[in-house]
C-alpha cells in the first residue's frame, strides 16, 4: 500500500540530538498542550531559524506525533482539495506519512481509500485529515471519520480497521484518538453520537457510551481528588465524566453553552477548563470526582469570554487562549474565571490551532500562517509575530520537542530551531 517517497527540502542538514521524550498524541503525552523543552526559537521567518522543511502530499490540520526516531503525520488527496479542481468521493485518499525525526526525510507514505459516507467539506480549508494520530511502541492509530479508525505498524502496514459510525454532521470530524491501557478511545460524536473504545491489538469494540452530541473535541483523561482516572468529554450542552475502563457514566455538568463544542479541554488539580460556542456562556470550570448531576456542586464558574475552535492552556493559576474568530488573546484566573487581560493582537486573523505553552511562552498559530508569541504571565506581552511566507492554510496545533518547534501547513511540515 505504500507509494514512492516524496522529496524533502532540507535547509540545514545537521543532526538533531534525540531525547528520551516523545510526543505521541494530540497536545502532547497528557493532552495539556504544555512542553518542557528549552532553547526554542521565539522568532523565525522563511529564511531564519528554519532547520528543515518537508513537502507533504496533501493538506491537513493534524499535528505531527513523535516516537523513537520517527515522525508520523497525516494528509489527504484526491477529493475536495483546496485549490484543486476535479476528483470525486471515490478518489479520496487518507495518507499516513512517516518522516525521519532528525532530517525530516520521508520514509514512507501509506494511502488508504475513503469508505462509507463521505462528507464534502463545508468551507475552504476544512478537510479530512484533521485528526492527529496516536502512536505507541507497536502501532500508529489514525481516525478517518466515517472511513473508520485504523491501526498501522511502524512500517506503514495496515493492521486493522474499526467502523465507529457513518452519520454526517455539520462539519467533518476533528477529534483525535487517545490510549488508556489496552484501549484506543475516540470521540465519534459526528459519526454515531458516541464515544467508542476498541482493543488496540485487533480493533474490536470493547465499550460504547452514547448521547455524545455536537462534540468535536478530543477526550481528556483527568485524575480526580481521589487519584482515580476519569475520561471527560464536552458535548452539547454538558460536560460528561466516564469510567475509561468500561464507559460507565460517572457524572454530568450543564455548561449553559448553547451550541456545539469544538475546543479540547485542559485540567489542573482535578479541575477541567472548557471553552466553546460563540455567544452567551462560552467558558466554564468544573471539578471532577462527582456523581450524577454535579452542576450545582462542582461547577466553579462560567464566563462569557472564550473561543469556538481553539483550545486553551493552563499555567500557574491562569488559563490562556486566543479567540478563533477575532484574534483576541485572553488570560483568566483559573479559580474564578475573571479575565486578567483581553488584547486584540495586531494582524491576527482566524486561529483554529490550539495554544502551545513552552519555555514561558504561549505560541498561537493563525490560519494565515503567522504565529503570535506571547509571554505566559498575567501581563500581556506580545514577544514576536512570525511569518513563514507560506500562504496555504494553517490549522494544525504546533509541537515543541527536541529543542525545536514543528509547525504544519497545508503544504509542508516545518522544523524551526535557533
Amino acid at each position: 500500500m505504500s507509494r514512492p517517497v516524496l522529496p524533502a527540502v532540507l535547509f540545514v542538514a545537521f543532526a538533531l540530538p534525540l531525547t528520551a521524550a516523545d510526543w505521541p498524541r494530540f497536545r502532547g503525552p497528557d493532552g495539556s498542550g504544555i512542553s518542557p523543552e528549552k532553547g526554542l526559537p521565539a522568532t523565525w521567518s522563511a529564511k531564519e531559524n528554519v532547520v528543515w522543511k518537508t513537502d507533504l502530499p496533501g493538506p491537513g490540520a493534524s499535528s505531527p506525533v513523535f516516537f523513537g526516531d520517527k515522525i508520523f503525520i497525516t494528509a489527504w488527496t484526491g477529493f475536495a482539495v483546496p485549490g484543486q479542481a476535479g476528483g470525486g468521493e471515490a478518489d479520496l485518499r487518507f495518507h499516513l506519512i512517516c518522516l525521519d525525526r532528525k532530517t525530516g526525510k520521508v520514509q514512507w507514505d501509506t494511502p488508504v481509500a475513503g469508505k462509507g459516507v463521505v462528507q464534502k467539506p463545508s468551507r475552504e480549508g476544512e478537510g479530512f485529515a484533521s485528526s492527529t494520530p496516536m502512536v505507541d511502541a507497536d502501532r500508529v492509530y489514525c481516525f478517518c471519520g466515517t472511513s473508520g479508525l485504523f491501526a498501522f505498524d511502524h512500517g506503514g502496514k495496515q493492521l486493522w480497521q474499526a467502523d465507529v459510525g457513518n452519520r454526517k454532521g455539520d462539519w467533518i470530524s476533528a477529534a483525535s484518538p487517545i490510549l488508556h491501557g489496552d484501549l484506543v478511545i475516540i470521540n465519534a460524536s459526528i459519526e454515531s453520537e458516541s464515544v467508542v473504545a476498541v482493543d488496540k491489538k485487533d480493533g474490536k469494540e470493547r465499550w460504547r457510551a452514547k448521547g455524545i452530541k455536537q462534540a468535536w473535541n478530543t477526550p481528556l483523561m483527568v485524575k480526580n481528588k481521589t487519584n482515580k482516572e476519569e475520561l471527560v468529554v464536552a458535548t452539547q450542552p454538558k460536560i460528561m465524566g466516564f469510567d475509561p475502563t468500561n464507559g460507565e457514566s460517572l457524572w454530568t455538568c450543564n455548561t449553559d453553552i448553547s451550541w456545539y463544542i469544538v475546543p479540547s479541554m485542559v485540567a489542573n488539580d482535578g479541575v477541567v477548563y472548557a471553552l466553546g460556542g460563540r455567544s452567551g456562556v462560552i467558558g466554564l470550570a468544573v471539578r471532577t470526582g462527582g456523581s450524577g448531576d454535579v452542576t450545582k456542586t462542582h461547577r466553579l464558574w462560567t464566563s462569557k469570554k472564550g473561543s469556538n475552535v481553539s483550545s486553551p492552556v493552563y499555567h500557574e493559576g491562569h488559563v490562556y487562549w486566543m479567540n478563533d474568530a477575532n484574534g483576541t488573546a485572553y488570560c483568566a484566573k483559573a479559580d474564578t474565571g475573571e479575565v486578567v487581560y483581553e488584547e486584540r493582537v495586531p494582524r491576527a486573523g482566524g486561529v483554529y490551532a490550539s495554544a502551545l505553552l513552552a519555555e514561558g511562552r504561549v505560541y498561537y498559530v493563525g490560519r494565515e500562517g503567522r504565529t503570535y508569541v506571547i509571554a505566559a504571565n498575567p501581563k500581556y506581552d506580545l514577544l514576536a509575530t512570525n511569518d513563514l511566507g507560506d500562504r496555504s492554510h494553517f490549522g494544525a496545533t504546533p509541537v515543541a520537542i527536541d529543542g525545536r518547534l514543528f509547525i504544519r501547513s497545508d503544504k509542508a511540515l516545518y522544523c524551526l530551531g535557533k
